[in-house]
């Protein structure tokens, strides 16, 4: 028989698709899990979990396996009335999201919720986005981090997707990773995420005929690894805070792309743990990304075929919307100054609040005091309210537009409802391109 040179490659392929163990996870011991109680706190409490939203934290918990059953379907059953009330609206990320979370186990009634129906939605919405790519400029109708939460859904619930546009679409120095010229850490990760369980998916028959494909996917993934670890900083994070944790997932499911020297896991752990001790994961999704990796877990154990795995009723879920309470004595008030941007227009004022508000408040008392100049409009989305237009000016994904807060000069470093502001701070949004 005639000796085929093609073996030596392909079993070079094939080796480097087999589900590798992982590296050594430094997940958080369970002597310190009470670190992660403002994690877990926040996630419960906030305001922003509510309807949709709540998927992240959904699939976050289960990960962690720290609900009761009761807490598990009270809260599963929020985010599959909210996904199938609201379904048609949903983005194509945010309706991938669900996905996950509510099918990331089974019930006790051995059953996972996650519907078919659910997932051919997805397929629809996902072509949806390919071609909106297709017919403008390779932008997709929402970001690639959530085109990678497309793909990783259909990929985990056997949804249909092709092989040869995955590996197409993800292609490393693609545009779309980078914002303001700045490699998207979050980004990046979420692919890398994606395209390993493509990777792990990949049939016998498909090797055969995929074979380009799958290798460009191999080498894409190798690329964005590189690519997150040059955004290491010198205190551990990768890129900032709030990527860190999707991030270290990433890293997790590809320890044959780098070698130990170039990572440190625990320093990187150690870090987190101080900044939750400061408070920084003050919004639910923020939380919910970062929990998984301390605990060792990423989006790839997300298994519909696996039992859920209950904690106990130590944390209190609430469905009703929080009360607001009027404080007996008024807070102090504080000035800060607020401006619009556009192009070479600026509008601005000065804006009294109440100590301990945040940008959005500013946002809304400007617009009460003076709304032909300040009039916005903001819609919730799962790091909080994002800003859609302001005097009448859209942000529009087709033309790379979008409204950009800014402190002192500077981009916040947490939404518009989250970040806090102090007096005397020169705040702004810029009408602004990526």
């Amino acid at each position: 028989m005639r000796q085929s040179h093609q073996l030596p490659l392909m079993g070079l392929l094939l080796f480097s698709l087999i589900p590798r163990q992982q590296c050594e996870i430094c997940e958080v011991s369970k002597e310190n899990y009470t670190a992660l109680n403002p994690l877990i706190s926040t996630m419960i409490n906030s305001k922003y979990n509510k309807g949709i939203q709540a998927a992240n934290v959904l699939l976050s918990l289960r990960l962690g396996g720290f609900l009761s059953q009761s807490q598990d379907q009270q809260l599963t059953e929020k985010v599959l009335l909210a996904t199938r009330s609201t379904e048609p609206s949903l983005t194509s990320g945010q309706l991938a999201l669900a996905i996950l979370a509510v099918g990331a186990c089974k019930g006790p009634d051995g059953i996972s919720k996650t519907s078919s129906e659910l997932v051919r939605d997805l397929e629809n919405k996902f072509q949806t986005e390919i071609k909106n790519m297709e017919e403008h400029d390779g932008n997709p109708l929402t970001n690639y981090y959530q085109l990678s939460l497309d793909v990783l859904a259909l990929c985990l619930f056997r949804g249909k997707y092709s092989i040869r546009k995955v590996a197409e679409i993800f292609k490393p120095g693609n545009k779309n990773y980078y914002f303001h010229e700045q490699f998207s850490v979050d980004t990046g990760a979420m692919a890398v995420l994606a395209l390993t369980c493509v990777k792990e998916k990949i049939t016998r028959r498909q090797k055969q005929t995929d074979r380009k494909a799958i290798k460009n996917i191999v080498n894409h993934t190798k690329s964005l690894v590189n690519e997150i670890l040059s955004q290491k900083t010198e205190n551990g994070l990768l890129g900032n805070i709030y990527s860190t944790g999707e991030a270290m997932q990433a890293l997790f499911v590809s320890p044959t792309y780098y070698n130990e020297n170039q990572w440190d896991c625990q320093k990187t752990r150690d870090r987190v743990l101080a900044e939750i001790s400061q408070g920084a994961f003050r919004m639910p999704t923020a939380a919910a990304q970062i929990l998984p990796a301390l605990m060792g877990k990423t989006y790839l154990d997300v298994n519909k075929d696996s039992s859920c795995v209950y904690g106990s009723d130590s944390f209190n879920i609430s469905t009703q919307e929080p009360v607001s309470v009027t404080p007996a004595v008024s807070p102090s008030e504080i000035e800060v100054y607020y401006s619009v941007v556009i192009n070479n227009q600026i509008d601005n004022t000065t804006v009294s609040v109440p100590n301990g508000s945040v940008f959005l408040d500013v946002m809304e008392q400007a617009e009460k005091e003076n709304a032909t100049r300040f009039s916005f409009t903001a819609e919730e989305s799962s790091w909080g309210p994002y800003i859609t237009c302001v005097r009448g000016i859209k942000a529009n994904t087709n033309d790379r537009t979008y409204w950009e807060p800014l402190s002192n000069g500077k981009p916040l470093s947490q939404g518009a409802g989250g970040y806090v502001v102090h007096a005397g701070d020169d705040l702004a949004v810029r009408w602004s391109t990526y």
